[in-house]
């Protein structure tokens, strides 16, 4: 089943700028183009992966994911093809909140059901949304930080795409709730990552050559924290060192269980994909007409991270 998923998400992807006819069949399916942020970042993988699982639960629905490459051209002419190819509705995973918005309206505009998610653009009259709230995301870290990161520290802070609502959001909590109450911190190396992992080893190569001491990583996701913390792990001068992120991948669930790793706030790909098929489902019946659903963030650390580890396993992502 995992191979056929995989293969079907493949497909979708390497053929972007061919559409099938979007508009329900005589059978009464609905088809829905999911339009995925970048299949590099893991989050988003995750999330599209986790989208075509859930749709193979509904005999109404066909999903058809595309990747946006983590950009903003791409992730539009999408959004547009999807409009003029009349699929019954349109589920997009933004880049960037703003950039995407014109494109988002225009889909309610055509008539054809909005879903956005991941991050939400709030404020479209007529559109839906599933998300999660990213100020507590990070402030379920920072909260804990506060007693964890030892006075004087040197900091490191990862940042995701300007202009996209959760990386905004989430550095903003880390200020309030953590920065703002440490003024003994002090931030060593701050930067754009753009949610990629390598990027985000780039950077902690520059700032380790540069800083004896760096006390805790901050990043405003998992795959920013897992690429920061791949070029300390084998350098003893930095074992002592915390990290946080976002997200609750399998890959940080391993990293906490291991010790690497501080904490992260679960921003579970399963539980979005449930709320975006049964929203989509209710959109498209009729059962409702406007929807804004928002997922639950739960601290992971070392003392419950085999509880997510198990969820893991059991969608078969371990």
């Amino acid at each position: 089943m995992k191979k056929f998923l995989f293969l079907v998400l493949t497909i979708c992807m390497t053929a972007l700028p061919i559409f099938a006819n979007g508009q329900s069949e005589d059978d009464g399916t609905f088809k829905v183009a999911y339009i995925a942020r970048a299949q590099a970042d893991s989050f988003a993988a995750w999330l599209a992966n986790a989208v075509i699982e859930e749709a193979d639960k509904y005999d109404d629905i066909s999903v058809k994911v595309f990747d946006g490459q983590a950009s903003d051209d791409k992730v539009n002419s999408l959004i547009e093809n999807a409009i003029v190819n009349k699929f019954d509705a349109i589920i997009i995973q933004p880049n960037n909140g703003e950039s995407q918005r014109p494109y988002a309206e225009k889909v309610v505009e055509a008539g054809i059901i909005c879903i956005t998610t991941n991050a939400r653009i709030s404020g479209i009259a007529g559109a839906s949304s599933v998300d999660a709230d990213p100020y507590e995301q990070a402030a379920v870290n920072a909260r804990a930080a506060l007693t964890q990161v030892p006075q004087g520290a040197n900091v490191v802070i990862l940042k995701g795409p300007p202009g996209n609502f959760h990386a905004d959001e989430r550095r903003k909590s880390w200020q309030k709730e953590f920065l703002d109450k440490r003024p003994d911190v002090k931030i060593v190396g701050e930067q754009i990552a753009n949610w990629n992992k390598d990027e985000a080893m780039s950077l902690m190569e520059d700032w380790v050559q540069s800083n004896d001491k760096i006390d805790a990583i901050i990043a405003m996701n998992d795959n920013m924290c897992a690429g920061a913390l791949e070029v300390v792990k084998d350098n003893k001068a930095f074992s002592n060192t915390l990290a946080y992120g976002v997200d609750g991948t399998a890959e940080a669930v391993l990293l906490i269980e291991e010790g690497l790793m501080t904490s992260t706030c679960l921003q579970s790909a399963y539980a979005l994909a449930e709320n975006l098929l049964e929203v989509s489902h209710k959109l498209l019946t009729g059962e409702a007409t406007q929807l804004d659903v928002d997922i639950d963030a739960p601290l992971v650390t070392k003392e419950n991270v085999q509880e997510y580890i198990e969820m893991h396993k059991r969608a078969g992502a371990l």
